[in-house]
């Protein structure tokens, strides 16, 4: 027994529109320990939308559809539901009064063309929407196939999802068992570097361990299915708990756990401060920073110098070091890092200085190379890093900043000065 998600919507085809319908239904699910095996999107076009519930009844015995219930001509969903089974549509009074009810509550006169919403396949049950005028349904058109629709408009879809459709999936008979999942987090080793290493947990059953990679970091989704989140959490806690080892300073955090977050913690728990200085990544170190809640806690402040002129008057960067070494250089990147420290009086400075492309490259000096330094009552140090000429300015700002604050990272948890 499985369920399908499909989503309608020519937009999300278009990529107009990010499917976090998709995202959203398939937590969802595996809380309530219903398998799921295939997601479909499909355009605004009936004969389409009517192949992939073929399909999809060929396979799963619940089909989720999200979108397609307005009130415009392209919204076809009901209307395909109902003639693939060969079904009539009606007209629901209920529906037509509530949704009257809602426009006059809003000042406003509700329009013949929103008629068609209250059109649903005969003898499909009403999922009503407490907030939006997209109702949905319930149905089940024949034996072992239950339908369940819901609007493309994702808050509503939400309140649908867990007022209505969870209590009744829950009265079916579903959801006696759940999927706990936990996201292991990693950064500073390559994912089949960490495959290898982790190899012996890939092969487990129940729990699972797969792994994920992208934008420099490595994931790792460990998940169990049980009777209910706390057997499923104590099948997970032992294997996390190896994995960890293993990965040792490679493993970050989990779940919701960022780079940036991480530092905070470290930090208010050492009851240290940070400065920054940023050339090449532009604020970004300091924007992930204050994205946490608090940071201002740890977090003093940050200094962009993208011209050089700033680097000498504000951060101790001297002209003959820029001269002969250049602004991309480690003396420059433990300057730069050594000089925030001192001008806003933290424990930590921290520095960025790079070629983050598509122009600036020399001979000696590629597109990618970028230092980082950090400082502290200890002295500087610098780290020269390539993230390569083939990979974009964004991805390149995006793994100096994460490296940066991972190098930070580390610092924090080996040295107890």
């Amino acid at each position: 027994m499985s369920a399908e998600i499909i989503c309608i919507g020519t937009e999300l085809l278009l990529g107009d529109i990010v499917n976090g319908n998709a995202q959203y239904l398939a937590k969802q699910l595996a809380r309530l320990g219903i398998p799921h095996y295939y997601q479909t999107v499909v355009g605004d076009n009936i004969e389409r939308i009517k192949q992939a519930i073929a399909i999809g009844t060929s396979r799963s015995q619940i089909l989720i559809f999200t979108g397609g219930l307005g009130p415009t001509p392209d919204d076809l969903t009901c209307e395909a539901i109902a003639s693939f089974f060969d079904t009539t549509l009606e007209e629901r009074q209920e529906i037509i009064e509530d949704l009257q009810r809602k426009y006059s509550a809003r000042g406003r006169v509700m329009a013949s063309s929103n008629r068609k919403q209250a059109l649903m396949p005969q003898g499909a049950e009403i999922l009503y929407n407490p907030t939006g005028t997209a109702p949905g349904i319930i149905w089940q058109p024949r034996s072992g196939i239950t339908i369940l629709t819901f609007p493309g408009v994702t808050s509503e879809m939400h309140r649908m999802w867990e007022e209505t459709a969870v209590p009744y999936l829950q009265n079916q008979g579903w959801g006696k068992t759940v999927i706990y999942s936990r996201m292991l987090k990693f950064w500073g080793v390559a994912e089949s570097t960490l495959a290898e290493k982790v190899n012996p947990y890939l092969n487990l059953s129940n729990p699972t361990v797969a792994t994920y990679a992208g934008k420099g970091e490595v994931k790792l989704r460990v998940s169990a299915k049980a009777e209910n989140s706390e057997l499923a959490e104590a099948l997970i806690n032992p294997v996390t708990q190896k994995i960890q080892n293993i990965a040792g300073l490679d493993y970050y955090g989990a779940d919701k756990d960022t780079l940036a977050s991480v530092i905070g913690v470290l930090l208010y728990q050492r009851g240290e401060t940070l400065a920054v200085a940023e050339s090449c990544t532009g604020g970004l170190v300091g924007k992930m920073l204050t994205d946490i809640s608090g940071s201002s806690d740890y977090f003093w402040g940050s200094i962009t110098a993208y011209d050089n002129r700033v680097k000498q008057e504000l951060l101790g960067v001297t002209s003959q070091d820029l001269e002969t070494l250049g602004a991309v250089s480690a003396v420059v990147a433990e300057k730069m890092s050594a000089g925030v420290r001192l001008r806003l009086g933290t424990t930590w400075g921290l520095s960025v200085t790079g070629i983050a492309g598509p122009s600036g490259e020399s001979n000696n000096k590629p597109i990618g190379l970028v230092y980082i330094g950090l400082a502290s009552s200890q002295g500087t140090i610098s780290f020269e890093n390539h993230f390569g000429a083939s990979r974009d300015r964004t991805s390149i700002r995006h793994l100096s900043a994460c490296t940066a604050l991972d190098i930070l990272r580390r610092e924090l948890i080996t040295t107890k000065y």
